[in-house]
């Protein structure tokens, strides 16, 4: 079988996901053009130079609808015989457009693709494309449909996490994510984005909130709380699911959860015959991926179990892996894999995630995919492993490794 190797990996800083964010102005379509533009610069890619893009977006509504993939491949300088395909895997929309492109260069379909993903929060809100999952009665009765939050908490009930505990990783990663910035740690990656005049409108991720404390996070209401016991009255359902649990108890605040943003990011893959033809230097292979389905109630726990999935497709154990990356949708679901695995806190999401700098629903599969490889090669590391939890019950990985 054919290697897949990464050649470059990029992303855009992510600005706040409301209207008085600095990217409220820029498009799904634009934002991802000006990531595909980068990567065809620093790599001088040229002609029908990719096989494909395959771009990750959540909420495929309005200006993020149709196939916003080849919208994108449009908007920018790419040629126009490379096609593009809008995947949809929710939280990891990213790292599934890679895992994809990854597997059709090592089965041999076409030598090169760009993979990754973008969303524009503050532009198409979450939950405005009416997911059946959530509005089809018929659906979520049978599937004990609760929102995220919810789920969060009942794994914080089951697994015993505190708030305490859930506070003390958000101000890890403000404080990691703020040293990470200072110490230039994400230099080779961050694309700043650009208006139509090349002025700089974003080149830091403006989300972060350095100065946040366990006192200022303590001051926060639990913000899944009230619909948890009001009408509709979500604890509810999720105790018929889990009735051994006498209530739910509630940690999670916006301080402990992920930021909503925007942002996106681009990851060029390809085979080792195509990094030699085309002079560039493989940063990474790509040894393992693996995706799994799991419980839809308590929903975000997918880290664990597509972690012994693609661990033991690989033939690794969890002592093989130096670094991880694990989407800090909440706080609960990187407690509940460090605990699952006994992996200590220093080796996971060292340079903060996205409790600090936010979230961008179809982006942060790719984006945490190339913050493990910088980190990978700037603490001289070998072997890292990625994974997310997915809404509606489900589990993504990538195991990359240092060339």
């Amino acid at each position: 079988m054919t290697e897949a190797y990464i050649y470059d990996a990029i992303r855009t800083p992510r600005g706040k996901g409301r209207k008085d964010g600095s990217l409220h102005e820029v498009t799904s379509a634009k934002l991802s053009a000006g990531v595909l533009n980068a990567l065809k610069e620093r790599n001088n890619l040229t002609g029908h130079a990719v096989e494909d893009v395959i771009w990750g977006n959540v909420t495929q509504v309005k200006e993020a609808g149709g196939c916003l993939a080849r919208t994108a491949v449009l908007a920018s300088e790419l040629d126009q015989s490379i096609p593009g395909l809008a995947i949809n895997r929710f939280c990891a929309s990213g790292m599934e457009a890679v895992n994809l492109a990854a597997n059709q260069v090592r089965g041999g379909a076409g030598e090169a693709y760009i993979a990754g993903g973008v969303e524009m929060m503050g532009r198409v809100p979450m939950g405005s494309d009416g997911a059946a999952i959530a509005v089809d009665p018929s659906i979520a009765m049978e599937t004990y449909f609760v929102p995220q939050g919810i789920s969060a908490d009942i794994i914080a009930t089951e697994y015993g996490f505190s708030r305490d505990d859930a506070d003390q990783l958000a101000v890890a990663s403000q404080q990691r994510a703020d040293a990470a910035w200072k110490d230039n740690r994400f230099a080779r990656s961050i694309v700043p984005v650009k208006d139509q005049n090349g002025l700089t409108i974003l080149d830091t991720d403006e989300y972060m909130r350095p100065q946040t404390d366990m006192q200022s996070l303590g001051a926060l209401n639990a913000a899944f709380e009230a619909m948890g016991t009001t009408m509709p009255g979500f604890d509810k359902v999720a105790l018929m699911k889990y009735p051994h649990l006498e209530a739910i108890n509630h940690i999670h605040t916006a301080g402990n959860s992920s930021g909503i943003v925007d942002g996106a990011a681009g990851v060029l893959i390809g085979s080792k015959e195509y990094g030699e033809k085309m002079g560039l230097k493989p940063r990474a292979r790509i040894r393992q991926t693996a995706k799994i389905g799991t419980d839809p109630t308590i929903m975000l726990t997918g880290p664990v179990p597509v972690t012994h999935k693609i661990l033991a497709d690989s033939g690794m154990s969890i002592g093989d892996i130096d670094l991880f990356e694990v989407n800090e949708a909440f706080s609960s679901v990187v407690l509940r894999f460090m605990q699952a695995f006994n992996v200590d806190h220093s080796k996971v999401n060292v340079n903060g995630g996205s409790i600090a700098m936010g979230h961008p629903l179809g982006a942060t599969g790719a984006i945490i995919i190339g913050t493990l490889l910088d980190e990978l090669e700037r603490s001289d590391k070998e072997v890292g492993l990625a994974t997310l939890c997915i809404a509606s019950g489900m589990g993504a990985a990538t195991i990359i490794e240092r060339v």
